[in-house]
């Protein structure tokens, strides 16, 4: 598979969008645990382990970004959602709400 044809693929199937939006959402959690959770006499590994899992769960979204696809009628694999004609899909804009509302 040639380079230019795999990154184009991945903007097809959403995966930056995904990326950007899972990062932005990650790092605003960390950032609310690293400053509610001392307040609470929460243990430091407590919060050392949210943030390696925030960190193992980065591929884990990529890779459902890559094979599943959001559809009006629900979350289909990519292939069947390829297949279904183009009036029935919804615009791909919905992702600057996630992250709009994942930065605010």
């Amino acid at each position: 598979m040639k380079l230019d044809n795999f990154f184009a693929e991945l903007k097809r199937r959403n995966v930056y969008k995904v990326a950007v939006a899972y990062i932005v959402a990650g790092w605003a959690l960390a950032q609310g645990i690293a400053q509610v959770f001392p307040v609470f006499g929460v243990s430091n590994w407590i919060i050392q382990l949210i943030v390696l899992l925030i960190v193992i769960g980065f591929p884990i979204a990529l890779v459902l970004a890559w094979a599943f696809e959001l559809t009006p009628e629900g979350l289909k694999r990519t292939e069947t959602a390829d297949a279904m004609p183009e009036a029935t899909r919804r615009k791909k804009y919905v992702w600057i709400y996630v992250v709009v509302i994942g930065g605010l």
